[in-house]
């Protein structure tokens, strides 16, 4: 039995540097992925949730953890995905949603705006800050942004939708 002289917390602050692989100005913390730390006798079990079902980034990000972890001296680590509670906006932090805004990609509106009618949200420009914008398609990148374009500074910008 190997006993890890880690705490939660330190794990934690580990996990705080791995940034989200598809926008890498904020860390999978900051974007609420990462639910919680388990520690067990043997080393820890973290537990992450996907900002969207399907999300193609998750593989990539539980070897970034085992990864960053090994790395640093955390004996036997696993990584449990989650999808119940489905993430919500909510979990993100505020400086994760400036962070959004200040890379270009509107940030989500408020966890009650209403998620399936796109054209009853202002979105603002992440740029200009207009209100002046129009949807281009519902999917973006990645399933979790749609893309606009404002007719104000005509420029096209991502909007990382409401769930």
């Amino acid at each position: 039995m190997v006993v890890s002289s880690f705490s939660k917390d330190d794990i934690f602050e580990m996990l705080s540097e791995i940034p989200d692989p598809e926008i890498p100005v904020v860390s999978i913390q900051e974007m609420g992925m990462l639910r919680d730390v388990v520690m067990t006798d043997e080393g820890c079990e973290v537990i992450i949730t996907p900002t969207y079902s399907g999300c193609p980034a998750m593989g990539l990000i539980a070897q970034d953890i085992k990864m960053t972890l090994e790395m640093k001296g955390v004996p036997s680590v696993s990584v449990k995905l989650v999808d119940s509670p489905a993430w919500a906006t909510d979990w993100m932090t505020d400086a994760a949603k400036k962070k959004l805004k200040d890379y270009g990609i509107a940030p989500p509106l408020h966890s009650s705006c209403n998620k399936g009618n796109f054209s009853d949200n202002v979105i603002l420009c992440p740029l200009c800050n207009s209100d002046n914008t129009s949807i281009v398609t519902r999917f973006g990148a990645t399933a979790c942004k749609a893309l606009y374009r404002c007719e104000d500074c005509n420029e096209p910008f991502e909007y990382f939708k409401c769930h």
